[in-house]
């Protein structure tokens, strides 16, 4: 190996697609833990994992009705993701943040705030965005500026891996 091989920092780029509880708690799993061991690491969301990075208190976004609509039928917002099976009518992400407090792990709102603190680069879509209707001031504070395919294919093709979620 070279010196500038191994000096070279390590790359790692999540294209977080899914809006579903345990998608994106892993994709800040993994992006937590991969930026505290000096991995630089950005994270693309995209179609339904935007919802995830809208605040919670925003109820519905878009600006018009079909826009609307999606958000009312999914609820954008850390707070309320749903499971991607089991979620009986909400008890499966109810019983999933009891396991968090019970075996004392990291839930997605901290996960987050620790991804923040550790210079995870988390970047909007922008076609999601114009699709949904979703404003800046719809996001939660301290997201990159929204960028577009061309972007997250250069992330991806500079990192080291690249995992899809």
């Amino acid at each position: 190996m070279t010196a500038e091989a191994t000096s070279k920092p390590k790359k790692l780029c999540i294209i977080a697609l899914s809006g579903d509880l345990e998608k994106t708690w892993a994709s800040l799993i993994i992006a937590s833990t991969a930026a505290a061991m000096d991995i630089e690491t950005s994270i693309f969301v995209t179609f339904w994992g935007l919802q995830s990075f809208v605040k919670d208190k925003k109820r519905i976004t878009g600006e018009n009705i079909m826009q609307k609509m999606l958000s009312f039928m999914q609820r954008p917002g850390m707070s309320h993701r749903k499971t991607s099976k089991m979620n009986f009518m909400g008890m499966g992400p109810w019983m999933m943040y009891q396991l968090a407090d019970k075996y004392n792990a990291s839930k997605p709102k901290e996960l987050l705030a620790m991804c923040q603190e550790l210079g995870v680069k988390i970047y909007p879509c922008q076609m999601t965005s114009d699709l949904f209707g979703i404003k800046r001031e719809d996001l939660i504070d301290g997201l990159e500026e929204t960028v577009g395919a061309a972007t997250m294919l250069q992330l991806a093709t500079d990192a080291d891996s690249t995992m899809f979620i």
